[in-house]
Formats: C-alpha cells, structure tokens, sequence
C-alpha cells in the first residue's frame, strides 16, 4: 500500500541506476525506448525488484489478449484525478518492461500496469495489486500462446484467493470462468463481437448456449453472471442505474467497452465515473494508434489489429467504402509466426473498398482475399500503395511489427 517509507535497499538502487543507464546506452544506440533491455538488467542484479518497486504503490493491473494498452492508458487518466500515476504507457508488457516503468516513478501513488496474459500471474504475486481488470481472451500468437483455455486456466490458478478486486468482462465465458476463482469480483457487461474462442464450455467441454446477449452452458449450467457495470449504447451504467456519458477521441464500440471497464476499475480507488470518463476524454491516441498523419499528400489513418477478434472490431471503425484501405501483415516472432489466423477473418466486410496489401506476408493475405472475392493490388512498400490510392483518407490497418514499420516509414 501506498506510504512514504523507502522500499528501495541499496542492492535495489544500484539495479535501478544500471537498468536506466543500460536503457539510455539503448536509446543512444536507435534501438528504441531501451526499457526491456534496461529492465532485464536491473532485474538480474535484483530479482525481487519488481516487488520492492511495486511496495509503496496502489497497482492496478490490466491484462486482455485485445484492448490492454488502450484500457492502461484510460485508467492511468482516471486515476491521475487522485494522484500521480507510472504506468508502463508504451506497451512493455513482460516484467522486464514492467519493473523499467516502475522505476521511472518514484513520486507515485498509483502504478497501472498492462500486464502480457502470459505473465499476470506472475506480475500479480510480485505487485500485490489492489485491482486486476480482465477484459477478453482470444486465439492470438498461435505458435507459442497455446490455446485460449490454456491461458483462462493459467488465469484461474494464478488469482485463485488473490485479494485484489477483479474486474471482469461479464460477456467472456473464458475471462468469467478465470476470474470465478477469485472471492472478489466486479462483474462489467463490456459486450463481445467476436464470439468464435468460446463456443466449448471452458468449465466442462459442454456447448455454449447464447440466447440474445446471454450465454450459458447447457451441459453444467457455468453461465453470464449479472453484471453491476454496463456499457449502455453511449453511456456507461454504475452499480447505482446512473447512466453517464462516454465522451472520447478514440474512435469505436470497443473503446466505449474499455472506457466501461475503466470506470469501474476507477470506482474501486474512489474516483467517481463522471470524473473518470471526463479524464478519459484526453486520450487522442495510444502509441500510434489511430492516429491520423499526413504522407505524399494523403491522410493515413493507422489502425492496429493483431488477432480476428482485433480485425473484425477494427473493420467496423473504417469509414465506408469507396475510402481505400492498405492492409500490412507480418509474421516476425513478435507476432507470432503462425499466419492460419487469417483465414478466421471475414475479409467479405470490406467489400467495394479499394484494397492494397504489404508487409512480409503480404502473399498469405492475398490468398485470404482471393478467396473472399475482394479486389486487391499486391504492393511492394507503403510508398508504392499509398501512390495507388487517390488523395485524401486512406485507412491502413496493420498487425503489430507490421504497425511499428509503418510508424517509422511516416515518422510517427
């Protein structure tokens, strides 16, 4: 819990001072923020640095497979209402980027934390958090994440008796099933478009029954339970029936749905939702996404969608045909390097839209656009298809190394 003392030994200070010095020798050299290799350092000279950093801090951890770094950074505004916050805003999600940002925060009283699925558990035991917010489960990273259920049953042992609040997206079977363990949750009803990772009862193998909004299993009866938070057309519903509005820059129904689950992550360290979503309003962009950046006289506007759950949220962004749309996709490690995804997309929701495809896998989605009988010109380079497109919007819609290549060709 948050206090004044110095949790800090001098072992601690001295991998604090070597992971920022590290880090800085990174940044130096161009090979971006420096904070996972700075992090690693200082973690090898102190394992339990994560944990001392973390001990004057009110944590909130975030972890999804789609929408953690925009729901960090939602919450992070929220809670500057009440004091100051670090937060691991750019996305280095595993401990090494998570004990970097922390040490950057030395004045804090919150630390709000994305956290990667894979390492929650973890990061939890190590942070002590006051608050975890479970937004979704999907198929992502097919070659090393394992299947959904695999990562929902890491999940619900990991927080099994934890004493941190969760709050959880009542409309995912597989983040309700994880988060039943815990005695303490705070059930959102954020809503779910993509619906495909549970159709199999993740209690008992049973088949998913989904009436409308609910779902619940016919074979065990594991079923939706009634949420006290709800995203409400434009508004967000509290515990009391207050509707409040969602005012934000960011574009979409599954940003309203992160700003939902916010609010009520928010109410659990006393800031008040028409305080909470007021703050959220200054959120224009998150590390580059949606962004809108002028290139050779056209406005690019940049989209990342990792996994289907992410694309099928991001088509319904787009703005209606004729607008052109340049899709760009990779298979680097970091990604993931298993592209058999692609065939899980409905690829038919961008029919009448002018189509360009680039990235190191722009082959493999051609094929997926053939086969979905969508017009399409294979480019070499976001140059080559942004020349192809007439001036004025262009959306480009790009996984994530795919994303981060076309961030430093337009300089963003």
């Amino acid at each position: 819990m948050a206090g004044n003392s110095d949790p800090l030994t001098p072992r601690a200070k001295l991998a604090v001072t070597a992971g920022k010095a590290v880090a800085a020798a990174s940044r130096a050299a161009g090979r971006g923020s420096g904070s996972v290799i700075g992090g690693r350092v200082a973690l090898k000279l102190d394992p339990d640095l994560l944990a001392r950093l973390a001990q004057n801090l009110d944590c909130v951890l975030v972890s999804a497979t789609n929408g953690k770094t925009t729901t960090t950074r939602l919450i992070a505004e929220a809670l500057r209402a009440a004091g100051p916050v670090v937060s691991n805003a750019l996305g280095a999600n595993m401990p090494a980027g998570i004990t970097s940002a922390l040490a950057g925060g030395s004045d804090a009283k919150f630390g709000v934390i994305e956290v990667d699925e894979k390492y929650l558990a973890g990061v939890a035991r190590d942070t002590d958090p006051k608050c975890i917010a479970l937004l979704n489960l999907s198929r992502d990273q097919l070659d090393r994440a394992a299947e959904t259920r695999m990562l929902a049953e890491n999940w619900r042992e990991g927080l099994a008796g934890s004493k941190a609040v969760i709050v959880a997206n009542a409309d995912d079977p597989l983040v309700v099933w994880a988060a039943s363990s815990s005695p303490n949750v705070i059930w959102v009803a954020a809503g779910q478009m993509w619906k495909d990772d549970a159709w199999s009862c993740p209690s008992c193998g049973g088949v998913m029954q989904r009436p409308g909004d609910d779902w619940f299993c016919g074979e065990c009866g594991f079923r939706r339970p009634t949420p006290s938070w709800a995203l409400s057309g434009d508004h967000v519903l509290d515990p009391h029936g207050s509707a409040w509005p969602i005012h934000l820059q960011l574009p979409g129904r599954a940003n309203k749905a992160n700003a939902a689950s916010s609010a009520a992550v928010a109410a659990v360290f006393g800031v008040p939702p028409q305080v909470a979503l007021e703050r959220m309003y200054q959120v224009q962009a998150v590390a580059g996404r949606y962004d809108v950046v002028q290139f050779e006289g056209r406005d690019l506007r940049l989209l990342l969608a990792k996994n289907p759950a992410g694309w099928l949220e991001t088509f319904s962004l787009i703005d209606p045909p004729p607008t052109p749309v340049i899709l760009s996709v990779n298979a680097r490690s970091a990604d993931g390097t298993d592209t058999s995804w692609l065939w899980d997309v409905d690829y038919t929701r961008l029919t009448g839209h002018p189509i360009c495809v680039v990235g190191d896998r722009r082959l493999d989605l051609a094929v997926r656009l053939e086969v979905a009988n969508q017009q399409f010109q294979v480019c070499e380079n976001l140059d080559q298809a942004v020349q192809l497109c007439p001036p004025g919007r262009i959306e480009v819609i790009a996984n994530y190394t795919a994303f981060q290549d076309l961030r430093r060709r337009v300089g963003n």
